[in-house]
């Protein structure tokens, strides 16, 4: 599993993508599909393929790209439902973990923890 750093934001591209591209590739499809985000800010962007056995993830660190690769061998990955119309979807870390490990997200329920109301100072 990857470990990053606190705070690191993860998105989820809606549409399909090609696993034949590469880092390049990647990068310009971000910048083409979603311009307000920087492929080199440290942030993850999580691709899936057209038939849903392969997730790529591209993320910048440490003065590099690095490109991850996972492949089924039998079943597809489980995503969740996006937003009409949207090219991205904001994702955690607990999320990918299910994404990569095969749980249905439309099985899964997820708890309501207690969040502290935020104060004006802590922003």
């Amino acid at each position: 599993m990857l470990s990053l750093p606190p705070g690191t934001r993860i998105w989820l591209a809606t549409e399909p993508c090609d696993m034949r591209k590469g880092f390049h590739s990647l990068v310009a499809l971000v910048r083409q599909r979603l311009p307000e985000l920087d492929p080199l800010s440290g942030q993850l962007f999580v691709f899936i393929g057209r038939n849903r056995r392969a997730v790529k993830i591209l993320w910048w660190s440490s003065g590099g790209l690095s490109l991850y690769l996972k492949r089924l061998e039998q079943g597809t990955f489980r995503l969740p439902a996006p937003r009409p119309a949207a090219a991205s979807l904001a994702l955690t870390a607990t999320d990918l973990a299910m994404l990569l490990d095969g749980i249905d997200w439309s099985t899964a329920k997820r708890q309501k923890l207690y969040e502290p109301a935020r104060s004006l100072t802590s922003r």
